[in-house]
């Protein structure tokens, strides 16, 4: 069941979910996951990396996962592992929407808040910007309560900022924008890669392991039309996954590769909120076996 079809008004289905936030979070994944998946979970004995996921939102709390979640404190996160070069340049950080000042602002940036996914506004020519709308979305997403929607705990108890960034633009690239590296890394490890592309226009996706070995599987987006190249900066890209990941037993680091420099995007602890159907079902258990389910922890 497509739920986006159905209530195809973002804030309605925040608002709806809000609603049934007394459900307990292992109900309420229940109901999800099979609604989304049309089958079963196993949180008892899961294989599926899918399963495996909802597991790790109730069972796994680290305050460490809530800081680096957070888009603001994970900064600091990143340079304590002397890794500062990776991060974005930063024009601001604001509490109230109202405190945005235009005229501190270069030309281009991205405006984003720091409790969400999918949460921004890129400004490509200031003259051009509607501050007064973005404040107005900015205050709705500001107010979510993020945890209530897929209860995925690192993002219950971060505090609703709003950081303004570096927009990084790749006029070279073969496709839309810049292409998003996302390293799925288990116990400290690199195993998959996620490559998503021209996410303006049209958005495709494919897969590949670590060593660049397509794999032929889809997702909620279509397959790019052909290969991505291996980006020359890989092997390092991959050291920094690893490096971001060491403190997790399972964490998606997102980078970009512009202009032959690495750059930071997120870490995500429950990618894709963890309900994701692969046209090839296998795969779903291939990248479950990666996942080790660690001790349960309550932070």
């Amino acid at each position: 069941m497509d739920y986006k079809k159905i209530i195809k008004n973002q804030e309605t289905r925040f608002t709806l979910l809000n609603l049934v936030k007394f459900v307990p979070d292992k109900i309420m994944l229940k109901i999800q996951y099979r609604i989304k998946l049309n089958r079963k979970l196993n949180l008892k004995n899961p294989e599926r990396y899918s399963e495996k996921a909802q597991w790790y939102k109730i069972n796994y709390r680290d305050p460490l996962m809530t800081k680096c979640a957070d888009k603001f404190s994970v900064r600091e996160y990143i340079e304590s592992k002397g890794l500062k070069d990776i991060l974005v340049e930063l024009y601001g950080v604001y509490n109230d929407p109202n405190s945005i000042n235009l005229n501190q602002l270069p030309d281009k940036f991205i405006v984003k808040t720091t409790n969400g996914s999918g949460t921004n506004y890129i400004c490509t020519n200031k003259n051009d910007f509607d501050l007064q709308k973005v404040k107005q979305k900015l205050n709705h997403w500001m107010n979510r309560n993020i945890f209530s929607a897929s209860r995925e705990w690192a993002y219950k108890n971060i505090e609703s900022k709003i950081i303004i960034e570096e927009l990084i633009e790749d006029n070279e690239n073969e496709f839309s924008g810049i292409n998003d590296y996302k390293i799925f890394c288990f116990n400290g490890k690199a195993e998959y890669i996620v490559v998503d592309v021209d996410r303006d226009i049209s958005h495709k996706r494919n897969i590949y392991t670590r060593d660049w070995d397509y794999i032929n599987t889809s997702t909620d987006y279509p397959k790019i039309e052909k290969n991505v190249e291996k980006p020359e900066g890989l092997d390092r890209m991959i050291e920094i996954a690893e490096k971001l990941a060491q403190d997790f037993p399972h964490v998606r680091v997102d980078l970009y590769w512009v202009n032959n420099k690495i750059y930071f995007g997120e870490l995500t602890f429950y990618p894709w909120t963890g309900y994701i159907y692969f046209s090839e079902d296998q795969f779903d258990y291939i990248l479950g076996e990666k996942f080790v389910l660690p001790k349960v922890k309550r932070g």
